[in-house]
């Protein structure tokens, strides 16, 4: 018998011998950096995809068509569309022409609803959440029912408005003409002038919800030796909230007012439900205005350069809301 050495004992090293060690160490070093600061982004990461695919995708692709003469004869081949360049901003921008002086018609209406529905929605919130903050029998429900138009699908608060808003057979008609006596005639809510006013009614009926919630979240903050303190000092009730609660929930409003701004600016859902795809005049929305350029006319060129020229807009205006915000809380620390 013969003895065998170590050295011959051992096996022969090949080039894949040192894979497994290899692949050990790179999983280490994996493990290590999620450890260390990664994993945030892996979970991260299926949020930043679907935001790609959803959001950031499609923007890009409506910019692009903005810059194309993309109407109904191109519509089975976009590609095929010739390149017109800035002329469809152009020719929107052009206040004196039909085309820009109806979206020039839309911007003012579309501003002057959004100011009026952020305006009433934040008001009617804030109250309502002060009131709120005052202990007695049936709060809980009575923040329950406050709750109710925020969370309805908008679809169902719409068209229930719809049915509300009808002249003759409505219940709106019903407690102002019929009840009440205090019009000659039953009007017209979804057509002519009434149009703005029942359009804004619906908008903010559904909207102060949001800030009621909001601002009622940031006076849970507020401590109640503050007020306390006020009292004894000989402060009423009017200089408390100017003093203590306004001051306060300045933070929550910068963000609550912003956001509504955005939403109420955009808002589709709700005009169109409420008149369909064509509005009244004096309800015409950008976002329906930009619609019926694009689906109605079928000329989607225009429209998606309507679509860029609004997105400009709310971004400048988003900016230079933060940049005030943010110096006013910088004087306010100072």
């Amino acid at each position: 018998m013969t003895a065998t050495t170590p050295l011959e004992s051992a096996p022969e090293a090949g080039p894949d011998s040192g894979k497994p060690a290899r692949r050990g160490r790179l999983r280490r070093r994996v493990t290590a950096r999620l450890r260390q600061g990664g994993l945030p982004y892996l979970l991260l990461l299926p949020a930043i995809l679907l935001e790609l695919l959803i959001h950031i995708v499609p923007m890009l692709f409506g910019i692009l068509i903005s810059f194309k003469g993309l109407t109904l004869f191109y519509i089975r081949n976009w590609s095929t569309a010739p390149w017109t360049g800035f002329d469809n901003y152009k020719i929107s921008v052009k206040f004196h022409q039909p085309i820009g002086e109806a979206l020039l018609h839309s911007f003012r209406v579309t501003l002057e609803f959004t100011v009026l529905s952020v305006g009433l929605s934040w008001l009617i919130g804030t109250a309502a959440a002060i009131l709120m903050q005052e202990t007695f029998r049936g709060r809980a429900v009575m923040r329950a029912i406050f709750l109710v138009p925020y969370a309805l699908p908008v679809y169902a608060t719409v068209i229930t408005w719809t049915f509300m808003f009808q002249q003759n057979t409505g219940l709106v008609n019903h407690v102002l003409h019929d009840q009440l006596h205090l019009t000659s005639d039953k009007s017209f809510w979804l057509i002519g002038g009434n149009s703005f006013w029942a359009l804004l009614i619906v908008s903010v009926w559904k909207s102060w919800p949001f800030a009621f919630l909001a601002l009622m979240a940031g006076l849970q903050n507020i401590p109640r030796e503050l007020y306390e303190a006020a009292a004894m000092d000989g402060a009423g009730v009017w200089q408390q909230i100017r003093k203590i609660t306004l001051p306060s929930l300045r933070p929550v409003n910068q963000v609550m007012v912003l956001v509504l701004f955005l939403w109420t600016f955009n808002d589709f859902n709700t005009p169109y439900v409420l008149f369909g795809s064509a509005p009244p005049h004096q309800a015409d929305l950008i976002s329906l205005h930009i619609y019926q350029s694009s689906f109605i006319t079928w000329n989607f060129g225009e429209g998606s350069a309507m679509s860029v020229l609004l997105l400009l807009f709310l971004l400048l205006v988003t900016a230079v809301y933060l940049l005030l915000t943010s110096r006013k809380r910088g004087d306010a620390d100072a």
